[in-house]
């Protein structure tokens, strides 16, 4: 999967609340859904000059001027630097064919459902993954599920997915702390894999801050492979 593809899967199974086009930037209003639904892009030619046209459309949302540096946007990311922006969560996006994946997690250990449970919801909250994000969920219009993993006899974590175009993609990944290292992580990517056969995908992707090792650990061991990189710059 190219990096391209990526970011249109991407794009697809974790929707802002709206787009438009500003000049040569995609804005994104997010509506608090995080950064991945609130950065602005370069989608054509642009100039240093450009840039405050990108900031005033973000600052006239309430939103932090905010950019996703994508492969090929090493320009952009060296203005903004003279700009006096930071690096802000260098990320990672993994993928493997669904054919090479896990076989299916052992019954009752996970639950695909929608719309989400109350205690799916619940699990997330406790994360950090409030209303915001889940009106971003609700807003994917594509085949998608909430996965619910379950550990001795507790609800343990969830999960979000959704596919585009044959590729599935994991968002919201949360297990309790206190269920942690108790392979809930494992069974909701097993189960992901069921899900995302069941419904016509033939791949399954993620994406994880770098800073993320035991996570990223996780995805290789099960065969999946780097497949792109981004960041953000905030100023």
């Amino acid at each position: 999967m190219n990096p391209e593809k990526l970011l249109s899967v991407m794009e697809a199974t974790w929707v802002p609340a709206s787009t438009a086009r500003q000049g040569p930037w995609t804005i994104r209003n997010g509506l608090g859904g995080g950064k991945r639904v609130s950065a602005a892009t370069a989608e054509a030619a642009w100039q240093d000059t450009d840039i405050p046209q990108a900031e005033a459309a973000m600052a006239a949302l309430d939103q932090p001027a905010l950019f996703l540096i994508r492969e090929g946007d090493g320009m952009l990311d060296q203005a903004l630097m003279a700009r006096g922006y930071r690096i802000v969560d260098p990320v990672v996006a993994y993928a493997a064919p669904l054919s090479i994946l896990p076989q299916p997690p052992d019954p009752m250990t996970t639950f695909p459902h929608w719309p989400p449970m109350a205690i799916a919801s619940d699990l997330w909250a406790e994360g950090g993954i409030g209303a915001a994000r889940l009106a971003v969920m609700a807003r994917v219009t594509g085949p998608k599920t909430a996965i619910l993993a379950r550990a001795q006899d507790r609800a343990a974590g969830a999960a979000f997915v959704a596919m585009n175009d044959k590729v599935a993609m994991l968002h919201a990944l949360e297990v309790t702390p206190s269920q942690r290292r108790q392979g809930s992580a494992h069974n909701i990517l097993r189960a992901a894999v069921v899900w995302a056969q069941a419904n016509g995908a033939d791949t399954l992707s993620l994406v994880v801050t770098v800073a993320n090792d035991p996570a990223r650990r996780l995805y290789a061991s099960l065969g999946m492979t780097v497949v792109g990189h981004y960041h953000y710059r905030q100023k």
